[in-house]
């Protein structure tokens, strides 16, 4: 059982809290804060608890050396203008460190430099893992975003500590999936979309185990037509993979999942050119499908009426352009008007959601891209066994 920061006694005691603030920054400034308000939850019980409150995070690659680029400063400065005071630190281990954050008054807060600027965290070398467990008595993972990796902030540094917890952002993340994995309300269904059917081959396995139906869109689903023997054009498509579609859809079959895939398209003669009409699924040699078509729409609509639980992750066809965003946003909208408990799963679909206006009408979405693929895949994550009782 995963301990939840509610149960731990804070008060007078170094927390650091592994977040996730690996966000969008452009020209020095949050460009999108969705992540920060997420941990703020967290942030702010620790520190009305009397927690002297360490925030630790990664933000980009910068491999293993100090680059200005990839500095959690305007991160800090984010937080300051927009949420609460915290203090920069301008290094995530070390004396200097060691010593501000001794010297810090219960309900204070720090933000310590970016955690990969040193090669140990992603290494998760011993030796970082020991300073870095020097900052804290507590330790708390609130950064579901990186549970996937076995990190020192997130999986070293809580092997080190028996004091350890989860924020608020992890266990509600790990409510929503375990419910999908373990007990979801049925019919279950997925709609599992994106470019390739490489990137989900795990996650769609694992589902045939699960889910009632899944629906295939995106690039994947050229894939799978042409191992039905349809003509995709010049749609994108792993001819490496059309054997493992086959295999998909034979496990699919014996096992009683209900596999749809789109039936008609919106198409192009060049990426992001002049959208044109494909009436069925054979695709002629001078197109490319980019979206699915209104047709596959209402199929879609019509197979996921009485579902009650709905899993969403990756998009429908190139939804950055407007000519091909139909089927994603309606997808989106649908979901939306659904009676049922539906988890988008991070990644380009939690911006779909956004743009299509409804991202407060589904149940949860996902902070994690590739932690909630894995936790769908492998039933579970590093970062969050770690911290079981």
């Amino acid at each position: 059982m995963v301990q939840s920061i509610e149960k731990l006694d804070l008060k007078g005691k170094r927390v650091f809290i592994r977040v996730d603030f690996n966000v969008p920054v452009a020209d020095g400034l949050v460009a999108d804060d969705t992540r920060i308000k997420g941990a703020m939850t967290t942030i702010k019980y620790a520190a009305d608890n009397g927690a002297k409150v360490v925030l630790a995070s990664h933000f980009g690659r910068p491999k293993g050396e100090r680059n200005p680029k990839y500095s959690l400063r305007p991160v800090a400065d984010h937080i300051n203008t927009m949420f609460m005071k915290v203090k920069f630190l301008n290094d995530c281990i070390g004396n200097d460190v060691e010593t501000a954050i001794n010297s810090m008054a219960n309900g204070e807060v720090v933000l310590l430099e970016n955690l990969r600027f040193h090669s140990g965290e992603e290494k998760n070398d011993p030796s970082f893992v020991s300073e870095l467990a020097k900052l804290c008595d507590v330790y708390i993972n609130d950064a579901f975003g990186a549970c996937h990796r076995k990190h020192a902030s997130t999986y070293g540094l809580a092997t080190a500590k028996d004091q350890k917890g989860a924020g608020f952002l992890v266990l509600k993340e790990s409510k929503y999936f375990d419910q999908l994995l373990k007990n979801p309300d049925t019919p279950f269904a997925a709609i599992i979309g994106g470019a390739k059917v490489s990137d989900k081959l795990g996650v769609i396995e694992a589902l045939l185990g699960r889910a009632d139906k899944v629906f295939i869109g995106g690039g994947m689903a050229y894939t799978f037509l042409k191992q039905m023997g349809h003509n995709v054009g010049q749609s994108l498509m792993e001819l490496d993979k059309v054997d493992t579609c086959r295999m998909l859809l034979e496990k699919a079959e014996s096992r009683g999942v209900k596999i749809i895939l789109p039936v008609d398209f919106v198409g192009s003669k060049e990426f992001r050119g002049a959208p044109v009409a494909i009436t069925g699924r054979e695709i002629s040699d001078d197109l490319m499908g980019l979206d699915i078509g209104s047709k596959s729409v209402e199929l879609f609509r019509k197979e996921l009426e009485g579902c009650k639980t709905v899993l969403w992750n990756g998009p429908m066809g190139v939804f950055e352009d407007e000519n091909f965003a139909n089927g994603t946003f309606a997808i989106a909208n649908t979901l939306a008007e659904m009676d049922a408990t539906v988890v988008i799963g991070g990644g380009d679909s939690v911006s779909a959601i956004n743009q299509a206006g409804v991202a407060d009408k589904v149940s949860h979405i996902s902070t994690g891209g590739g932690a909630s693929l894995e936790y769908i895949e492998f039933g579970t994550l590093p970062g969050i066994d770690v911290l079981r009782a």
